[in-house]
């Protein structure tokens, strides 16, 4: 028997059409034990390779009990619920961790990710736009752009209200996930994917894409791009931005280590090391031209901030008088304030 990468039961949504939309995985597994996934393979006859099945009424009993012998009794108990659904289920199966090649695959390791059980980078996401369909999320769920209207319409004739709170391909993590430990001010601006650790906090104008988040705890005030791991410790002032990958960061991964701080609107655009910070105001890019100042103040060598990437210990300050940015050494560390990441 071959190792298994992951494995999820979920239920979800279709079009009229029958495809995917979204879907919801209670409880998702990575590295499941050879038993657990012999069960699982050998009862819906899945020999190799990555795939999404529908899951049928008449499988679920076998299946629940098979899983039950193996000591998987919460994955059997998830089984036996999914019994008399109204809405379609789906058994996927990931023999490696290869990039996501349909909507079930794609939700899954977006689940395994607010799950706690992969970090940002850990899990392949290659190609994860094409994947998912630009959805309505709305009161009533998700629902396919073109057959909005008519729902709609629908609606109103009942006199209800038919309400789309975005049209996005990612949902917002709270409807799936909401991990252990922490505070979420504005559920919407932390989308499905994102990493929450322990301790974090999420303010109003926080924001935390897919494929990234905190290792916890953490203030997080400003945005957390995808792509960008935060250490614990760190805190991100309002306004503040990390540049991800997608947004100009090209292949660079950024990431802030352990106590950094990050200033109100600041940002970085390189990695930074432990106990780092970025004054307010101050947005450090790959080529911005610092001038690194020694212990008693002058200027030692001037540099690009991408030889400064990954250093621990630095203060980058812009000087009132000249306007030049400036480096030197951080000998405060940041404390955080344990009250305020009381979760």
């Amino acid at each position: 028997m071959s190792n298994v990468y992951s494995i999820g039961f979920g239920v979800g949504t279709c079009n009229n059409n029958g495809e995917w939309l979204e879907v919801y995985f209670p409880q998702p597994l990575l590295n499941p034990s050879a038993e657990v996934a012999a069960a699982v393979t050998s009862t819906l006859n899945i020999d190799s390779g990555n795939q999404a099945i529908t899951l049928e009424q008449a499988q679920l009993q076998p299946l629940a009990e098979k899983l039950e012998s193996t000591g998987a009794t919460e994955q059997a108990a998830i089984l036996r619920q999914f019994a008399g659904s109204e809405r379609p289920l789906v058994a996927v199966v990931l023999h490696s961790d290869d990039a996501p090649q349909s909507v079930p695959e794609a939700y899954l390791k977006l689940h395994l990710l607010s799950h706690r059980l992969v970090k940002p980078h850990g899990t392949k996401l290659d190609g994860i736009f094409g994947q998912l369909p630009n959805v309505a999320w709305t009161n009533q769920g998700a629902i396919d752009l073109q057959e909005l209207p008519a729902r709609q319409l629908e609606a109103r004739l009942k006199g209800e209200l038919l309400e789309v709170s975005c049209v996005d391909k990612f949902p917002k993590m709270t409807n799936y996930v909401v991990p252990k430990g922490v505070r979420i001010a504005h559920t919407a601006r932390v989308r499905l994917g994102a990493y929450l650790g322990e301790g974090t906090t999420i303010m109003h104008e926080g924001f935390v894409n897919f494929n990234a988040g905190t290792e916890g705890p953490g203030m997080i005030e400003g945005r957390i791009s995808a792509g960008v791991f935060v250490g614990a410790g760190s805190d991100l002032g309002g306004g503040s931005s990390t540049m991800g990958t997608l947004s100009g960061g090209g292949n660079i991964v950024i990431a802030l280590g352990e106590g950094c701080l990050l200033g109100a609107n600041a940002g970085t655009g390189i990695p930074l090391g432990d106990r780092c910070t970025v004054e307010s105001g101050l947005y450090i890019t790959a080529g911005t031209k610092v001038a690194v100042l020694d212990d008693k103040g002058e200027v030692a060598e001037s540099v690009k901030a991408r030889d400064l990437a990954g250093k621990s210990d630095l203060l980058f300050r812009r000087n009132s008088s000249t306007g030049a940015v400036e480096c030197l050494t951080n000998k405060s560390a940041v404390e955080l304030n344990a009250e305020l990441h009381s979760n």
